[in-house]
């Protein structure tokens, strides 16, 4: 699947999505059409859904029969990393560029694809998503404040989706999410979405679930009563 097709934004109506326990949808798609309105973003993370558009066809809103999660009691952080992060002058910070974040994590060279799924319009989207206190970024900077590397996601109902990372220099995204997992787990939190896992994501621990379990996990969560918006430093 090729992420390619721009969208229109003109409609702000929330979307009405289907309840993906009972309507797996094919291959994962559950939805077709709609907005990226701040209201069907919400909306969507809170019942495991989220929009990957593919070349050729409407917004595809998808939950995927198999769902990446990080469980913070499986992470496996490298030795190699591990000293690198205690040697490396970089600073972590949070929210303080979103924008820049999501457009260089749009830009970033990725291996097998030859475009990316953060198209323009998404961009000012998430932007507004990100200013409701939805969306977060977590950035990697180095001591003449140059952006070295980061990552944003979703958190909703307590439940944090990581979206896309990128680097400039080594070992900056990486560095970006074990700060953010070591933000997470001191708010209590026990596991992220990570949609998709990657190798680099597998060897730090990350795993498939199916979208039974991932959607259990979701609603005990709910249950929980876990705030919607999630405060960093």
């Amino acid at each position: 699947m090729t992420r390619t097709k721009d969208y229109s934004q003109e409609s702000t109506e929330t979307v009405a999505f289907p309840n993906p326990r009972h309507f797996p949808g094919i291959d994962g798609i559950v939805y077709v059409g709609g907005n990226l309105a701040v209201s069907t973003l919400k909306q969507a993370y809170a019942t495991g859904i989220f929009p990957w558009p593919v070349e050729g066809y409407p917004l595809l809103w998808h939950c995927p029969d198999a769902r990446g999660i990080l469980e913070f009691k499986d992470l496996r952080i490298p030795k190699s990393l591990q000293r690198f992060r205690r040697q490396a002058n970089y600073c972590v910070r949070f929210n303080t560029c979103f924008k820049d974040v999501i457009e260089a994590c749009a830009k970033q060279k990725r291996s097998g694809q030859d475009s990316t799924w953060i198209l323009p319009n998404f961009i000012p989207a998430y932007e507004k998503f990100h200013n409701a206190g939805y969306a977060h970024s977590i950035e990697v900077w180095d001591e003449d404040n140059n952006l070295l590397g980061g990552l944003y996601g979703v958190y909703i109902n307590g439940v944090f989706s990581g979206e896309s990372m990128f680097h400039r220099a080594s070992n900056a995204s990486k560095i970006a999410l074990i700060s953010l997992i070591e933000c997470l787990q001191e708010k209590g939190i026990e596991w992220m979405d990570i949609q998709m896992v990657t190798p680099l994501l597998e060897r730090l621990g990350g795993r498939y679930v199916s979208r039974l379990d991932f959607l259990d996990l979701l609603e005990k969560e709910k249950k929980a009563g876990a705030s919607h918006k999630l405060k960093f430093p």
